[in-house]
C-alpha cells in the first residue's frame, strides 16, 4: 500500500517530465513523417540536423549575445538556430536525396547514413578549430535564460520545471502552425497533392521539387527548436546528440504511424512518458530497452502504428 501511495503522489511529477520528453521527440518525428510522407523516404541524419539546430543557437548566443541572459535573447537564438538547420536540410535534399529520388530505396538510406556521420564529424572539427570556441569534444556548455531556466514553479503540489514547461509549449505552438500551415495555406494543401500522386501534381502545375524542399525546411525548422529546448533542459549540448535523439524519434514516428503527422506528436508523448515512468519505477538503465521493447511489440501487433500509417496507393 505505501508503494501505491508513493507512487500516486509521484506520478504527477513524471508525467509533467515524460510529456517534456516525449515533446522533444514529437518535434523531431515530425520531420521524419513529413518528408517520409511526401517523398517516402527516412531521412535518417535528421537527428543531426537536430544537433545542428542546437549549435547554431549556441553560436549566435556567442557570436551576438556572450554574457547576457535576458529573455528577449532567446527568440534571436531559436532563429539563428532554424535557420542553420533549414540551411543543412535544404542542402542536404538538392545535393544528396535529389539526385537519387529515381534510384532503388537503399541506395538513400545509405547515404543518410552517411550524411549522418559527415556532419557529426563536421561540427566535431569545425567547433574544435575556433578559438575561444568550446570544445565540441566534450559538452558544451548552453546559456541559461532567464525566465526559461531557473528555479521550479511550485504549482499544484508539483515542482514545475521551466525547460519543461517551455518544451511543451514549443510543441503545442508548432502543431498548432503546422496544422495551419497544412490546411489553411496553398503551400500546405499543395503537399497534401503531392504526398497523394506527385505525378498528377506536377500535371497540375505543382512544383514538385519546391513542395519537398518546403517539406524538409518545416522538419528542419521544428527539429531547431527542439534542439534548442533540449539545450536548455541539459544546460549542455555535444556532436553526439543527434543520434539517440533521431533514433527516438523516429521510433515515435513509427509508434504513432509512419506518414502521419498527429500520429508523430501522439507516438512521441507517449514514447516520452513511458520512458520517464520506466527510468523511475523500474531502472534508469532499462528505459532504452523499454521504449524499443514498445516499438516492436507495435510493429508485431499494430504495423500500421497507434493511429494508422498514412499509406498512399500510387498507380
Amino acid at each position: 500500500m505505501d508503494a501505491l501511495t508513493q507512487f500516486l503522489a509521484s506520478a504527477p511529477q513524471q508525467l509533467i517530465l515524460g510529456l517534456s520528453l516525449g515533446s522533444l521527440y514529437a518535434l523531431i518525428a515530425v520531420g521524419y513523417t513529413v518528408v517520409y510522407g511526401i517523398v517516402q523516404l527516412i531521412n535518417f541524419a535528421h537527428g543531426e540536423v537536430f544537433m545542428i539546430g542546437a549549435f547554431g543557437a549556441l553560436s549566435t548566443y556567442l557570436l551576438l549575445f556572450k554574457g547576457t541572459t535576458s529573455i528577449w535573447v532567446l527568440p534571436v537564438m531559436i532563429l539563428g538556430a532554424m535557420a542553420m538547420a533549414v540551411l543543412t536540410a535544404v542542402v542536404m535534399e538538392r545535393v544528396a536525396y535529389r539526385p537519387l529520388r529515381g534510384a532503388p530505396r537503399l541506395a538513400p538510406l545509405i547515404t543518410a547514413i552517411g550524411i549522418s556521420v559527415f556532419l557529426q564529424e563536421f561540427v566535431r572539427l569545425f567547433y574544435g578549430d575556433i578559438p575561444g570556441m568550446p570544445d565540441a569534444k566534450s559538452r558544451i556548455p548552453f546559456p541559461l535564460i532567464e525566465g526559461v531556466t531557473g528555479r521550479p514553479i511550485p504549482m499544484f503540489g508539483l515542482q514545475l520545471q521551466r525547460p519543461a514547461l517551455f518544451t511543451i509549449a514549443c510543441l503545442v505552438v508548432c502543431g498548432l502552425f503546422l496544422w495551419w500551415f497544412i490546411t489553411r495555406t496553398k503551400s500546405g494543401r499543395a503537399m497534401q497533392a503531392v504526398s497523394q500522386d506527385p505525378d498528377t501534381a506536377r500535371l497540375m502545375g505543382i512544383n514538385v521539387d519546391r513542395i519537398i524542399v518546403i517539406a524538409f525546411a518545416i522538419g528542419a525548422a521544428l527539429a531547431a527548436v527542439a534542439g534548442v529546448a533540449q539545450g536548455l533542459q541539459n544546460n549542455n549540448i555535444d556532436f553526439r546528440m543527434g543520434f539517440m535523439a533521431g533514433l527516438k524519434a523516429f521510433t515515435a514516428a513509427v509508434l504513432g504511424g509512419i506518414g502521419n503527422v498527429p500520429g508523430a506528436i501522439v507516438g512521441g508523448l507517449t514514447l516520452g512518458v513511458v520512458e520517464t515512468f520506466a527510468a523511475m519505477y523500474i531502472s534508469s538503465s532499462w528505459k532504452d530497452i523499454i521504449a524499443f521493447s514498445l516499438l516492436i511489440l507495435v510493429l508485431v501487433f499494430r504495423p500500421q502504428g497507434l493511429l494508422g500509417a498514412r499509406v498512399v496507393d500510387r498507380a
